[in-house]
Formats: C-alpha cells, structure tokens, sequence
C-alpha cells in the first residue's frame, strides 16, 4: 500500500476504495477460462502446488472438520479437501466473485452434496461467525485483496483455537537465470496466452504485474504474525515461484 488512501492494481496505483472494482472486473472477465489458464501459465504446476497445500492441511479422515477456502470460487482447493478428508468434513468456499462461484457449483454439481456450500462474500470482512472453522486456505487470492492485513485479522477471527491458516501465492523466484526466464515468460508469454484462450490479455498481465508487487516472504510472515498468528512459517516451492505461508491460532 503506497498511502492510507491508495493502493496498488499491478504496477499502478490506484485509490483503495477503487481496487475491489477492478479486481472484479478481471475475473469477471476471466471465470469461465480460469483453470484453463492455470494449466497453461504454469505447465500444469499449478497441480503439485495445490497437491502441496492440502498434504501440510491434512484434513483428518476420522472425525469432523470444518474448513474454509477463501477466493476459491472454481472448487479447485475445496475439492481436494474433501477428497482428502473423512465423511465429516465439510467445506465452505467463499468468494466475492459471482461469475467465479458459479463456476465452481457448476464444476462441484451433486458430487459433494450435503459436505459443501457456497458463500459470495469479501474476505476483508467475512459474514461468518467466529472461531468457526479448523482450517482456512487460500490460494492465489490474497495478493487481490485491497487491504491485506484486514483479511488476516478476519481470518484468525473466524478460527477455532488451534486452527491452521494455509495461504498459497505467487512470490519472487531466488534462483539466478531461472529469475530473469520467469521474467520474459511472464510478460510476454502469459498475456499473449491469456488472449488466445479468452480474447483478452490485460486481465493476465494485471495478475502478472500483482505477484510483482506482493510482499517478500519475511514481510508477509510478519504482516501473519501481525494477524495474532502463531508458529509462522513459509515454504517456497519450485524456486521461489510460489510459496505456502503457514500459521496457527495458538
């Protein structure tokens, strides 16, 4: 955050109360494409790196579990927490994106009856009670957010004590040469790709531009730690090119 009244949309800068909009207005654009295009900016990774997520959640298989998974619209995560986790786990996915839950009901159709439901809300303020649920993710979602921290808080809010918070992002890749061909492939590749499959780049070079300006490894660890957050951790994966934050409501 550049100023209390503004904020960043990729490299420019944009007041607060504004990014929200913005940020709709991408995956509006992009929902029907969206996991299409995850396979096809990240060669598939995207895969082993959800894989990655949910073996550090481990839902137990024994008894009941109460998940949520924030700006995870499509079902991706949800899907393989129910896979993951016993008959009494459930899962409620929750984003502030209409187009994007629509594509997950449409994905998740009688499969999951009964163990997942949908909640279109925002995650700086979440219509969910508190110390409601044994784990939170979030993947790919938090560097939209306007005000970060806003969103960590809500997150410790709504966990039971002892409840795991999982956050997967894009972050900066730390191996030499490796940086500078992640460099080229993302500005001119992916938006390039994104207007092949879904007749428009912009959206994907807005997502590009935002990895860019989301927080280094320690600085989020702390802004978590901030949050009320215990135990913080982090775990790059494939050079730097994501990581998976972790804390616990100790």
């Amino acid at each position: 955050m550049t100023s209390e009244a503004t904020t960043h949309f990729g490299f420019t800068d944009v007041p607060l109360a504004e990014k929200q909009g913005l940020v709709d207005d991408v995956f509006h654009k992009v929902a029907d494409r969206y996991d299409l295009m995850n396979d096809l900016m990240s060669v598939g990774m995207h895969r082993l790196w959800k894989d990655a997520l949910i073996s550090m959640l481990r839902p137990p298989r024994e008894r009941p579990f109460s998940h949520l998974d924030v700006a995870g619209g499509t079902g991706d995560i949800a899907f393989r927490v129910l896979e993951a986790g016993g008959p009494q786990t459930q899962v409620t996915i929750l984003d502030i994106n209409g187009d994007m839950l629509r594509v997950g009901r449409e994905r998740a159709r009688q499969t999951y009856a009964g163990r997942l439901r949908f909640v279109q809300g925002n995650a700086e303020k979440l219509p969910l009670s508190d110390r409601a649920y044994d784990g939170y993710t979030i993947a790919f979602g938090i560097r939209n957010v306007p005000d970060i921290p806003a969103a960590l808080r809500e997150a410790y809010r709504v966990l039971k004590r002892g409840g795991h918070f999982l956050c997967l992002e894009f972050s900066r890749v730390d191996v030499p040469v490796l940086d500078t061909v992640y460099d080229t492939y993302s500005f001119n590749v992916i938006p390039g790709i994104g207007r092949l499959v879904t007749g428009d780049g912009e959206p994907y070079r807005y997502l590009v531009e935002s990895i860019r300006k989301f927080p280094l490894f320690d600085t989020f660890a702390d802004m978590i730690r901030e949050a009320g957050f215990g135990r913080v951790s982090y775990r790059p994966l494939s050079g730097g090119i994501v990581a998976i934050h972790s804390g616990w409501k100790l």
